[in-house]
């Protein structure tokens, strides 16, 4: 619905009554508390990768194919998840996302083949995207630019938490009971938090008598005073994609997607296979990663909030700079070096975890287009994601586990990423 359509169904966010405040806070917290839980019905993959290699024999590129169709059907889902839960219900698809992920998960633990594995963890990618972006449009309906950032990085703290539990829940699980118990188990943990989190939050202000936020902010303000007409069907699709800075937004977060998911596919059997650290180890020393996930986000919102008056480029930029940093020194470490090791994965997450990209993808599109745009824009990163799970994966293979190399390669698209930012206004 339209600021102009209905103005007295708007109020300016000053105005707002402390009920309001109250809501915001119960939706942000209670999709915060959900996300925590997401990651042990999809990412569990890699914690306990190592295992399913040396059970079932596979290769490393067989390893990348399994990842690969993971992260492009969760990509896939993120194309339409979100526009589809703006027409038929926020909350609604985000339970549904949950259903289905346990569902998938038990049905990958029965996998015996590279392809009894890969077929239905891509699918799983694809049902467990409804979680993500309908529910970033729910936030987006309570919380106005302005504070945007604070709010996202608090999810992005969930994410960094997510990354922590589903490293420690699914990778014990899986050395005690065998990695297939680890695929049934914990995401059962998935569906109750799910249920909890539609019961306890709502789509809109409005759908619990409150008026809507009025935008005050231009960059968000200019796409919400966009028609009715123009966003029916497939209108925000046309609306998004013939924005030139949204492109760029979106291939920044490919980008960062190789970095992100490239550590978190690779890390593990780099230290495991390259410097003979046990699976215990490699799991501990790479919880430093998530870790850094998890303290960063939050403080790079209050920045880009307080300090910089919601201006996201300059917290990506620093982000591009200390990761690239970060891995730099990875590829010239010892990886037998678990405590450098663990310290530079820190620094790591740290650096990743200023990044706004998610922010900037709804600042660019305003609330009524934010669960497409969050959409489109994951779908990038989980693209290019997937993609570099396919050539590293044949790149250690066909030239022996050049490993600095890899991470050499890493770096290289933060630098990229930081010159192709600056051209976005945001």
């Amino acid at each position: 619905m339209g600021q102009t359509g209905h103005p007295s169904s708007f109020a300016e966010y000053g105005d707002l009554p402390p009920r309001y405040h109250r809501w915001k806070w119960r939706v942000l917290l209670a999709f915060g508390i959900f996300y925590l839980f997401v990651y042990l019905g999809r990412f569990n993959f890699w914690p306990v990768s190592p295992l399913v290699r040396e059970d079932l024999a596979l290769s490393h590129v067989e390893i990348g194919v399994i990842n690969a169709l993971l992260l492009w059907g969760f990509g896939a889902g993120d194309l339409v998840h979100g526009r589809l839960a703006e027409s038929y219900g926020l909350r609604l698809w985000v339970l549904l996302g949950a259903a289905f992920t346990v569902v998938m998960n038990w049905v990958t633990s029965f996998g015996t083949t590279a392809l009894t594995l890969a077929i239905p963890w891509g699918i799983n990618g694809f049902v467990n995207a409804a979680c993500w972006s309908p529910a970033i449009s729910m936030v987006s309906q309570w919380w106005p630019r302005r504070e945007r950032g604070i709010a996202m990085g608090i999810i992005g703290t969930a994410s960094g938490g997510a990354m922590l539990v589903m490293w420690w829940v699914s990778g014990w699980v899986a050395v005690e009971w065998g990695w297939r118990a680890a695929f049934r188990y914990p995401p059962l943990i998935i569906l109750a938090a799910g249920l909890v989190f539609y019961f306890v939050s709502r789509d809109r202000p409005r759908d619990v008598g409150l008026p809507d936020y009025v935008e005050e902010h231009g960059v968000s303000a200019e796409p919400e005073a966009i028609s009715e007409e123009r966003l029916r069907g497939f209108g925000p699709y046309r609306e998004l994609l013939s924005r030139p800075e949204f492109h760029l937004a979106s291939h920044v977060k490919g980008l960062e997607n190789v970095v992100r998911y490239g550590l978190t596919t690779w890390v593990p059997i780099y230290y495991h296979e390259a410097g003979g650290l046990s699976i215990e180890s490699t799991i501990f020393l790479t919880v430093l990663l998530p870790l850094g996930y998890l303290v960063a986000p939050p403080l790079g919102g209050f920045i880009s909030d307080r300090w910089l008056s919601s201006s996201r480029r300059p917290m990506l930029v620093v982000s591009c700079a200390g990761s690239a940093a970060a891995l730099v020194a990875v590829a010239a470490a010892p990886p037998s070096d678990p405590y450098l090791g663990a310290g530079l994965m820190l620094a790591g997450g740290i650096s990743m975890g200023l990044s706004p990209i998610s922010t900037i993808a709804v600042d660019l599109a305003g609330r009524r287009m934010s669960g497409t745009a969050s959409g489109l824009l994951d779908a990038h990163g989980y693209a290019y994601a997937g993609l570099q799970a396919l050539v590293f994966s044949v790149w250690l293979d066909l030239a022996g586990n050049p490993w600095p190399a890899i991470f050499l390669a890493m770096a290289a698209t933060r630098i990229v990423s930081a010159g192709m930012i600056s051209r976005v206004k945001v």
